[in-house]
């Protein structure tokens, strides 16, 4: 009890959330790391995934090589890449950039890989070129997979970030190592709770952005199928 005490007492000070490392100086930092990993990351992913998605060949074997790198530590990574000249925010964008992509990757693969054949039929049918199918066909129907990828990497890279101040760089990871190191665990605590907020806080937001960015279309027959299933679901 005495350490959620302080851990009140340290989120209620002031002096805590303003100037220089105070935590609205680091959520902005944390936030423009996340930003920065995840772009790096979908620069990578998105056009790999749209490319194996559209062809519909190799694209088991690049999602799973992508699932790969979640079984790196991500502790190691930021430590081999700190012995290789990398410190600070630029450790762990690159980090937090390889983490990003499994998610938006394989997202991507299986939106595009999910398109009904008959949907592809037409479309060619109709005489569109690869790439129209692609972009006016293929991908508006992805969107939602796509973007529910994005959402959990942005997520899984909020709360990844802060082992940015084991490698010397700033992020609300640098209020709860500072408070170890100075053995006050009631910052650590408050540390801890400022990183989930944040990340409660982003999820909501994303989940919002998710469902505007859904055709209309799709979010009908997702409710519509709602609907059915509660309708056929036996009582009791």
């Amino acid at each position: 009890m005495d350490v959620l005490r302080e851990a009140l007492v340290w989120l209620n000070d002031p002096l805590n959330w303003t100037g220089r490392d105070g935590v609205v100086d680091l959520v902005r930092t944390h936030l423009l790391v996340t930003l920065l990993a995840v772009l790096l990351g979908a620069a990578i992913a998105l056009p790999l995934g749209l490319w194996l998605g559209h062809r519909g060949r190799g694209a088991t074997v690049g999602v799973v090589v992508s699932n790969t790198t979640r079984a790196l530590p991500t502790l190691a990574l930021l430590t081999i890449l700190a012995s290789s000249g990398f410190f600070g925010s630029t450790a762990t964008v690159l980090a937090c950039a390889v983490f990003a992509v499994p998610p938006i990757l394989a997202n991507t693969v299986t939106g595009l890989g999910g398109v009904d054949p008959a949907v592809r039929e037409a479309a060619v049918g109709t005489g569109l070129s690869s790439a129209q199918r692609l972009w006016q066909v293929e991908v508006p129907l992805a969107v939602p997979l796509v973007a529910a990828g994005v959402r959990t990497a942005v997520v899984q890279v909020i709360a990844t970030v802060p082992l940015a101040a084991l490698v010397g760089g700033q992020s609300l990871g640098t209020i709860v190592v500072e408070g170890f190191g100075v053995q006050r665990y009631g910052q650590v605590v408050a540390g801890g709770v400022l990183v989930a907020g944040l990340c409660l806080l982003v999820e909501g937001l994303l989940a919002l952005a998710q469902t505007a960015l859904t055709p209309r279309g799709l979010r009908e027959r997702a409710a519509a199928g709602r609907t059915r299933r509660r309708v056929l679901r036996p009582a009791g």
